[in-house]
């Protein structure tokens, strides 16, 4: 497959730590890899925001972004992303435009409803809200953002009398981007505000993969009647890929850390039969939902993934936390090295200039040759010589 818009890589950290492990440290370590990340390439990185269950343990994307944009030089940071309904929309456009100043203009805005139920608990809202809150939040979030006076109330939430962010983001045309899972509300919403997809489940067989086809049609279709155009570079397709030099040994390197974030998984959901809680590593590589193995293995997965939305933007690493640091940015560096480069055929030329090389090689050796003899045989000529014979040469370096 040919693309016409080239694949980028990012990394999306919910985040999630072990309950054993020092919230300090793996605070610093979540900004020590976004450094990492833009060390070897990497386009994007996004950080989550979650307020409860202890795993998913960063409750503010906005400050995580900060933090690992001072240590940083080229990669975009996503929040990834703001709930909005827990959030005044007028304080939430005021933090975006300073951070995007604070990234000298590589932020990218990622809004959604929020995914706990537990986090919309704390607050006293109604989850069940949450989706058409989200609409109204971009709503107002993204006409302060252009420089707009708002003027406008939401009974239980905001009452904004001429709000206005007095410092409006460097990058005029920050990307906005909107959560999509399951249901068609994120493809409506990204259509509505121009905006990209972050989809979260992408690789899912509970419903995600299968929506990622439906979602893209139904922005498509949504774009339409609110006259604005879906353009795949936008969308972010999140999956769990961890690569090795072999399928053995990427299994060594996650098994431990899958068994602890399956503790989390089982506090979570494990009443449910269908939860994940209930499968093995192997029984998620069956299906499809997690890359656990080679380069060729992440690369297979990426062809799934545009079988769906063909040239999607950015193929997003949702990292769970499952190896440790050494091991993960082994793989990192792997993906960057051997898996992005098969995806956008950067070395379509130069396998085109090797096989040419090849097929010609013996006209190039005689060519050598040849001007090797003339060398010989004119200094032969110039000294009087006239039986020495031209010593072999060397072809290879």
């Amino acid at each position: 497959m040919t693309r016409t818009v080239p694949l980028r890589t990012g990394m999306f950290l919910p985040p999630f730590h072990p309950l054993d492990e020092n919230p300090t440290l793996s605070f610093e370590r979540d900004i020590q890899l976004a450094q990492f990340a833009d060390e070897i390439g990497f386009a994007e990185f996004w950080y989550g925001e979650h307020h409860t269950g202890a795993y998913e343990n960063s409750p503010s994307p906005e400050l995580m972004i900060a933090a690992a944009a001072q240590r940083t030089k080229r990669i975009k940071f996503g929040t990834g992303v703001v709930s909005l309904p827990y959030h005044n929309p007028l304080m939430a456009a005021n933090r975006i435009a300073q951070l995007d100043h604070l990234t000298f203009g590589r932020l990218m805005f990622g809004a959604g409803p929020g995914l706990l139920v537990s986090d919309a608990y704390m607050l006293g809202l109604d989850a069940r809200e949450s989706r058409d809150k989200l609409d109204r939040g971009l709503d107002v979030v993204t006409r302060l953002l252009r420089g707009e006076w708002v003027t406008e109330r939401y009974e239980g939430w905001y009452d904004l009398h001429d709000a206005h962010c007095q410092v409006l983001p460097m990058n005029r045309d920050m990307e906005i981007c909107v959560a999509s899972a399951h249901s068609p509300n994120g493809g409506t919403l990204a259509a509505k505000y121009g905006a990209g997809m972050l989809c979260l489940a992408s690789t899912t067989s509970n419903g995600g993969y299968d929506a990622l086809s439906s979602n893209w049609a139904i922005a498509g279709e949504a774009a339409e009647r609110f006259g604005t155009r879906m353009d795949p570079a936008g969308i972010r397709c999140a999956t769990d890929i961890h690569i090795a030099e072999t399928r053995d040994k990427a299994m060594e390197q996650v098994r431990e850390g899958y068994e602890k974030w399956l503790l989390y998984i089982k506090n979570q959901s494990e009443q449910l039969k269908e939860s994940p809680a209930h499968l093995t590593l192997e029984e998620l590589i069956e299906r499809n939902e997690i890359v656990v193995g080679t380069p060729d293995d992440a690369i297979e997965q990426i062809r799934r993934l545009e079988m769906k939305v063909p040239d999607f933007g950015c193929l997003m690493l949702l990292d769970k936390n499952w190896s440790n640091t050494t091991d993960k940015k082994r793989s990192m560096e792997m993906v960057m090295r051997y898996v992005l480069p098969a995806i956008n055929g950067d070395n379509r030329n130069r396998q085109r200039s090797f096989d040419w090389a090849r097929e010609n090689r013996d006209q190039f050796i005689d060519v050598i040759m040849s001007s090797n003899k003339r060398a010989f045989d004119k200094h032969a000529t110039e000294s009087g010589e006239t039986e020495k014979k031209a010593p072999p040469v060397a072809i290879l370096r």
